[in-house]
């Protein structure tokens, strides 16, 4: 069932007031959804390579349990390490053949605090336990169940809308920015844990910046306070290469620096998980980059879902494709779409498809077009693009 409608209201880009968060490459629940993701695309490659298909799993269940460090200028110490959690369901046996999904695990995670974190070192600051098991056998049915298209793993509902307003874009490449390598060889005081919020009231913009620094390049309080007015500046120029608007930028704002260096945002790796600061896959970004509070969005955790019939991830990514799509192709303000599924059921055939459009559009005209977008993103061969592209990385899921 399609439904097609106008939505009257004000588009949110010109809403009094927006709120947008982006949780960065080194926040802990962030390091969760990116280990979970890196650890199902491992799966997908090597049953693609061991038996030509994707078998069933979901490790969308993982915890980053923050450690214990003493932080001091010039450098501390890390006293306990961060615990990387691994749960969720994974197939580990094909006939007589069995499939280390421990060792996956563990690799994908090494994996990516390697290729990301500077001085976060996945085996002497890290430790893993993987309790990742075989999957329930009615899940495993109805993921065996059809040729071709199979069932939906849940009942749930996908999100997507488009076009992104400027907060939303100036969020999403703000972190990008200070977590580039370029500005990390610059300042290498900065930590990869970088989280943004952004509002927007009325006109003008403001930005509020949490980013760790790495204890062993701060030499005293006076020297924290220096490099963060170096940090506040750069984002200051690169902000107004992107925002003709008024704006503000705020950094660490729970410093107190008259308590010395408990009143400083200091880590020994980088990252706030080392002491206490915990992660969870889902808690993060949205399947656009963003935490965008004006906007619908699914509560579906994404990563560790597997890419085929699990409608937590394809859903929502096909949510966002077809908005983007209508939105290229006609000329509204807004596009909204909903996907509802049914447990078992054909995952090409969603039990709902809810779609508004916002702006000086007549549905008639265009119901003929949305439709023929909607059946080409729900094709045999666009399930199989978007498999293949999550498989190999090339789609930002967070």
């Amino acid at each position: 069932m399609i439904i097609l409608e106008k939505l009257k209201k004000t588009p949110t880009g010109r809403e009094k007031v927006e709120v947008v968060e982006r949780k960065g490459l080194g926040h802990p629940d962030y390091i969760a959804d990116s280990i979970a993701e890196n650890f199902s695309r491992k799966l997908c490659k090597l049953y693609l390579e061991k038996f030509g298909t994707i078998l069933h799993h979901n490790v969308d269940k993982l915890q980053v349990v923050g450690g214990e460090t003493k932080p001091k200028f010039g450098g501390g110490e890390v006293l306990k390490k961060i615990l990387i959690f691994f749960s969720g369901r994974a197939t580990n046996q094909v006939g007589k053949e069995k499939i280390n999904v421990e060792e996956i695990a563990i690799s994908s995670a090494k994996e990516f605090i390697q290729k990301n974190f500077r001085f976060l070192d996945p085996e002497e600051h890290v430790a893993y336990l993987v309790e990742t098991k075989s999957g329930a056998g009615n899940l495993v049915d109805i993921y065996r169940r059809k040729k071709g298209i199979i069932g939906a793993n849940d009942t749930s509902v996908g999100l997507g809308y488009y076009p992104p307003t400027k907060l939303e874009e100036v969020v999403f490449y703000l972190e990008r920015f200070l977590n580039s390598e370029k500005f990390k060889s610059e300042f290498p005081f900065s930590g990869e844990d970088v989280k943004v919020l952004g509002w927007r009231m009325r006109e003008k913009f403001h930005f509020t910046i949490a980013m760790s620094f790495v204890d062993k390049f701060v030499e005293s309080v006076e020297d924290y306070k220096r490099k963060k007015k170096e940090v506040i500046a750069e984002a200051e120029e690169y902000l107004k290469g992107r925002l003709s608007n008024k704006f503000e930028v705020w950094l660490n704002t729970a410093d107190n620096e008259k308590r010395g260096i408990d009143g400083c945002y200091l880590t020994v790796t980088g990252t706030s998980a080392e002491h206490g600061d915990d992660g969870a896959n889902g808690r993060g970004n949205r399947v656009n980059g963003v935490i965008p509070f004006n906007r619908p969005v699914s509560l579906e955790c994404v990563s560790g879902k597997n890419p085929v019939n699990h409608v937590g991830k394809v859903y929502n990514v096909l949510a966002y494709e077809i908005a983007k799509a209508i939105y290229e192709k006609t000329s509204v303000d807004e596009v909204y779409v909903r996907l509802v599924s049914q447990i078992g059921k054909r995952i090409d055939k969603p039990a709902l498809i809810h779609l508004q459009l916002l702006g000086k559009v007549k549905i008639g005209e265009v119901r003929g077009l949305v439709k023929e977008i909607i059946a080409e993103w729900l094709s045999k061969e666009k399930l199989l693009q978007i498999r293949n592209q999550i498989v190999e990385g090339k789609l930002s899921l967070f």
